[in-house]
């Protein structure tokens, strides 16, 4: 055969056409290239003497991104594989022949993979940038120096060293006579010499990517004060998680950083996403970053404790990754900005975060915590430089790249402050540590980690190494965090039951379940309730293929205990797990005599529902579903009636009927038992893009926006499908009277382009309104809010041309204060009864916004594009 097709592993496929030279690594997910590697697809070989390796030459892009609640196309690492592992950028190199990495794709994912790469590769760009983040200009400017050393002089755009091909409609030839096609989204067909193999890169519901290696069970005690090494290997480790750590302090669980497959880690320990209190991150790099989305993923925005510095290049990098604007990095996280070489008090742990050199915004921690004797302490150093690389990028030029002589040994006496523990970084080469730095270091323990080889003699004598799961205890003492976890989980869930009341109902025994139990089946009556204190726990309804991952604060199963019903589900640990074993009894007695029985019966009734859908199979805190169930409401529609109005500020599920979903006239989906509509004005605050028209008998569940907002795991899943949506819309040209989205449209900055996106979002949404019957509300919203967010890009627009003095910025703006009169005196005349029909709304939006951007706007991408800014 001349194509050969490889399952790798799930939703990752190898394609090769010998004859071509093509190798496609099909879908990128979290360490892809740890799959290869285990595969044998990745080995290490030598090219005319020199030692290098072998892997793919292009990688194949999912349409959908995010998938499975993860991030699908991560090409950063497998782009770096093949530029200095098979070394085709590396000067002299045998590999290095002019031929690029290659991207294939849709143009919004092959863009989106561009800018994401270009921010893992430099982080923040510019002066300008750094100085945005809060930094003084003089050490901008030193910054700015670095960057350059490592940058070998100059940020270059991803189009230097990576080339792209865009799938679109029909075939498009990657390589000599190979040619790929999409049959359907995520479906594609690789065509040569007459053979064809398909490649699917859809994940079925409830699947997820899979993790390269295999973990132990462990389970975690939760010490005053300790470090649990949750990861020492490095990007290219097949067999251990990446560099990361897990602080213990009083109770709380802080992480340092969220490398891939972060919750498979987690199950490994015995603990939930939920029960993390927050995250201290070190730096942007993928092997430190990727499991971001499983943090965004939580029941609430778990605090993101990092310098502005780091979180502007974090904020950046995932904006280009999921094509969001940098400002909703709050929806998700709670942030907490740390200063620089000063302690940070987080609540009785103190945290001092250093500078370190290193081609993106890097930097160091030192925690420590007060005790009977004095300070204990533990120092993280991630992704360091070694001083002998350090000490080859000073000059005493000054406007030369590079570093000056003071700054290299600052750098020395902050990588060498002792500490109790210490953990660094011996990766090597150009951008990682050496463990000979450390070798006078005072510290008490050290230990070496981010390298996937094993320790030489000498660095055995200089440091220790860590398995995963074992625990450095720094403050002795068992916290009392799980007992006091259920009196909370209790006050919450039965509000105003006497102190005595709860007191009793904690007064139960806490057990150890081993991974792989199960505690219910479903059909069977729990003979006891179980609460959730630490570990995952799995619910699952095969025949419905409805899978969720319970964490700490669930109940099993309260929909069921008050009258003894059989479950509806099955639960398995999936982690050990420790949980408070109440009789049911004493559960139903309490809830009875305190007059809550029929607001459980509601609150159990209204969960069990949620909990089958899609949206909310994941769980909701106990405060959010007890305000949900006071506030829920219950309404009908008739077939033929269309949902307007107020219906669509409210986020509406279906508990039966069905409802059809239209553009433009063109049925896009129908809606049935389960799924939900009215995310844009309950949610993200954006007018409706479609019509809903009801088919038979519908009832819906509805819920206020506001109770929502603030628990990610919702948003994200809202964001996810409210994304795959619109973009079935402004991508798809073949839709007659709607502005889709064109590469000529691009002003190559991808800040403004998400403005610009979603200008055509909402213009989008005003012709669906003038479409049929006229809904004079929606319509005002609409139009309410093009003028708003038309205020508010050309606001953010203004602010960058004045950030990096753009020539053509007072014209550009007196161009904004015309567009802006423009639209307001067009609201008003459509609002006073003059409604255009589409085609006319159409020819204004493109006369408008349309010209503006292909005429004016791509003069100051072309400008900022030349300062390095995409």
């Amino acid at each position: 055969m001349s194509i050969r097709k490889i399952d790798v592993a799930r939703g990752i496929l190898w394609v090769e056409v010998p004859e071509a030279g093509l190798r496609v690594l099909c879908g990128c997910p979290a360490d892809a290239v740890k799959h290869l590697i285990k595969r044998g697809l990745i080995v290490p070989q030598e090219v005319k003497g020199v030692r290098c390796e072998s892997g793919p030459n292009a990688i194949l892009l999912s349409d959908i991104s995010p998938q499975g609640d993860e991030f699908a196309n991560l090409a950063e690492f497998p782009v770096l594989q093949m530029l200095y592992m098979q070394g085709l950028i590396l000067p002299g190199h045998p590999n290095n022949t002019g031929r690029k990495p290659v991207l294939i794709g849709s143009a919004e994912q092959v863009e989106s993979q561009m800018r994401y790469v270009y921010r893992g590769n430099y982080g923040l760009v510019s002066r300008e940038e750094i100085t945005q983040a809060g930094v003084p200009a003089e050490q901008a400017a030193e910054m700015m120096r670095l960057k350059l050393k490592f940058a070998f002089g100059r940020i270059r755009p991803t189009r230097d060293f990576v080339d792209t091909y865009i799938v679109g409609d029909g075939p498009v030839e990657v390589a000599k006579g190979v040619s790929v096609r999409r049959l359907r989204p995520n479906l594609f067909e690789f065509t040569h010499g007459g053979e064809s193999v398909t490649v699917d890169l859809n994940l079925q519901p409830a699947e997820t990517y899979e993790c390269a290696y295999p973990l132990d069970y462990h389970q975690f005690e939760p010490e005053y004060f300790g470090v649990i090494h949750s990861g020492e290997g490095d990007g290219w480790d097949v067999n251990r998680p990446c560099m990361a750590s897990i602080i213990t302090f009083q109770g709380c669980l802080y992480l340092i950083d969220a490398g891939p497959h972060l919750a498979h880690s987690m199950a490994a320990l015995g603990i939930g996403i939920h029960q993390v209190d927050g995250i201290f991150h070190t730096h942007a790099h993928d092997d430190h970053f990727a499991g971001i989305s499983e943090l965004m993923r939580a029941d609430r925005r778990i605090r993101y404790f990092a310098t502005p510095l780091v979180r502007a290049s974090v904020q950046k990098k995932l904006a280009a990754l999921l094509g969001m604007e940098e400002d909703r990095f709050a929806d998700f996280f709670d942030v907490r900005d740390l200063v620089v070489d000063e302690w940070n008090n987080i609540d009785g742990l103190e945290v001092m975060p250093r500078f370190s050199p290193h081609p993106v915004e890097t930097n160091t921690f030192v925690f420590r915590a007060l005790c009977g004797d004095g300070y204990r302490s533990y120092a993280h150093l991630a992704d360091i430089v070694s001083m002998d690389v350090l000490e080859g990028m000073v000059t005493s030029q000054e406007e030369a790249p590079g570093l000056t002589h003071a700054a290299c040994e600052r750098t020395r006496a902050a990588y060498l402050v002792p500490a109790d523990l210490k953990k660094i970084d011996i990766g090597g080469g150009m951008i990682h540590g050496s463990a000979k730095d450390f070798r006078g270091d005072t510290s008490a323990r050290i230990l070496l980690a981010h390298r996937a080889s094993g320790l030489t003699a000498e660095e055995k004598e200089i440091g220790s190494s860590a398995a995963f799961g074992t625990v450095d205890v720094l403050v002795a003492g068992q916290s009392e965090g799980l007992r006091r976890h259920a009196f909370t989980c209790f006050a919450e869930r039965l509000p105003g039951i006497p102190l005595h009341e709860l007191r009793m109902l904690v007064n139960h025994p806490i057990t150890q379940i081993n991974p792989g139990a199960i505690i219910l089946k479903e059909g069977e009556a729990p003979r006891e309730l179980l609460l959730l204190l630490s570990g995952q726990v799995e619910r699952m309804r095969a025949r419905d293929k409805l899978h969720a991952t319970l964490s700490a604060g669930s109940l099993i199963d309260t929909s069921v205990v008050l009258d003894n019903r059989p479950s509806q589900f099955t639960y398995r640990t999936a982690s050990f797990v420790r949980a408070m074993r109440i009789p049911l009894g004493i559960y139903t007695e309490v809830v009875r005599r305190n007059g809550l029985l029929d607001r459980m019966r509601r609150t159990a009734d209204l969960r069990g529902f949620l909990d089958a859908t899609s949206l909310f199979n994941k769980g909701l805190p106990v405060a959010i579903i007890g305000s949900i169930t006071d506030a829920v409401s219950e309404r009908h529609f008739r077939p033929g009636e269309t949902v307007t109005g107020q219906d669509l500020q409210v986020l509406s599920v279906l508990r039966s009927g069905r409802v059809e979903r239209t553009v433009g006239g063109k049925v896009l989906d129908i809606l049935k038992e389960r799924d939900f509509f009215g995310e844009e004005g309950a949610i993200f605050n954006v007018p409706y893009l479609f019509h809903l028209r009801v088919l038979e008998e519908t009832s819906v569940v509805q819920i206020p926006g506001e109770l929502l907002a603030d628990v990610p795991i919702v948003r994200w899943k809202l964001f996810q499908s409210y994304q795959q949506r619109v973009a079935r819309v402004i991508y798809d040209g073949d839709r007659a009277e709607v502005l889709t989205w064109r590469d000529s449209f691009s002003v190559q900055v991808a800040q403004m382009d998400n403005h610009h996106k979603r200008l055509i979002e909402i213009a989008n949404a005003i012709m669906e309104q003038l479409y049929g019957e006229v809904d004079r509300d929606s319509l005002a919203r609409a139009l309410d809010a093009l003028v708003d967010y038309t205020h508010f890009h050309f606001d953010a627009e203004e602010k960058l041309m004045a950030l990096y003095d753009y020539p053509g910025a007072p014209g550009h703006c007196n161009d904004h204060r015309n567009m802006v009169l423009q639209i307001a005196e067009y609201r008003q005349q459509v609002l006073g009864g003059d409604l255009p029909t589409r085609a006319r709304f159409l020819q204004f939006i493109e006369s408008w916004l349309v010209h503006h951007m292909l005429d004016e706007d791509r003069k100051y991408g072309a400008f900022l594009n030349a300062k390095g800014v995409y």
